[in-house]
């Protein structure tokens, strides 16, 4: 599927389907003795999708031995069910760990950009008071707000939801949804910047600045290698499951262009920015670097936190 600049998705196509491969690696991670993160939320919330091949992979018909080559002498060892797993897993955890940070600061405004089949307004430990926005398209709004209804689950906050796409006015839908510019705010946008056009990616950073008060936080991630390796990576990923019945081809969902890095544009813009890359991240949740891979490749993938003064 060739993405359009309108083009709209729910959570068993195009981009959506990538968010429920992301919540079954989460539901994985979350079941392992010692796990580094805890959504409970992630493994009904994917059946529910209702696509065979990620309820194959909950329920363990699909693993790195599941046919094809040896997972360590695989070339497309990224791809390997483990290693993402390990990957969902510390990426969560940042992510995680950034809201909770901000919260103990005293932030109590939170907006989820791309939210997909995230659960943290539902998992996390909110202080009272706070108030958390997911955004996303309607159709993936929907189908979570129905869904965690039946399965009987609270937010431990106060859940705004705004269905608008993020290539559309979602400032003006975020205001309408009572969002208070005055306030400092915690942004995150995981797992969303490859998926945007180059101008939409700055125009997001824009759109955030414009609305975020001093003491504002926010987290994202991007890669420093660019599109050329995230296309490498999606065709290898579209190899290895395919076999499978993933169909969804990711090297088609990634807008290509040349882009400023997130760190940098958001510096030029006010933040003050830290970052981290992933093998900083693996290193300190103790996991090794996975047999055949490389640690340069877990150098491309760039952590961002950055404050407003």
């Amino acid at each position: 599927m060739t993405r359009t600049d309108q083009d709209t998705w729910d959570l068993a196509s195009s981009v959506g389907a990538t968010a429920t491969w992301v919540a079954a690696a989460r539901a994985l991670a979350s079941k392992r003795p010692g796990a580094l993160i805890d959504d409970p939320f992630a493994d009904p919330l994917v059946r529910a999708v209702g696509k065979e091949f990620f309820i194959r992979v909950l329920d363990g018909e699909i693993t790195d031995e599941s046919g094809g080559p040896d997972p360590h002498a695989d070339p497309d060892v990224e791809f390997n069910l483990a290693r993402m797993v390990d990957m969902m897993a510390v990426r969560t955890r940042y992510f995680d760990d950034f809201f909770t940070d901000a919260t103990a600061a005293g932030v109590r405004q939170a907006v989820i950009l791309a939210a997909g089949l995230d659960s943290r307004p539902y998992r996390l430990p909110w202080p009272a008071g706070s108030v958390v926005y997911e955004v996303d398209q309607p159709a993936v709004i929907e189908f979570k707000s129905t869904t965690l209804s039946e399965l009987g689950a609270e937010p431990t906050a106060e859940r705004r939801t705004v269905s608008v796409d993020l290539r559309d006015d979602w400032p003006a839908a975020l205001r309408d949804k009572g969002f208070d510019e005055s306030a400092p705010t915690a942004w995150s946008a995981e797992g969303l910047l490859m998926y945007l056009p180059p101008w939409a990616q700055d125009k997001l950073f824009d759109d955030i600045t414009a609305l975020s008060a001093p003491g504002s936080r926010l987290a994202t991630e991007y890669h420093r290698a660019g599109m050329p390796l995230l296309e490498k990576r999606a065709k290898a990923m579209m190899r290895r499951w395919g076999q499978f019945g993933f169909d969804v081809d990711v090297s088609t969902l990634i807008y290509h262009g040349e882009r400023t890095p997130a760190a940098q544009y958001l510096s030029d813009r006010g933040w003050r920015v830290a970052t981290r890359t992933r093998a900083d991240m693996f290193a300190e949740a103790g996991l090794p670097v996975p047999p055949g891979d490389s640690p340069e490749t877990l150098r491309n993938s760039v952590a961002v936190t950055a404050v407003l003064a």
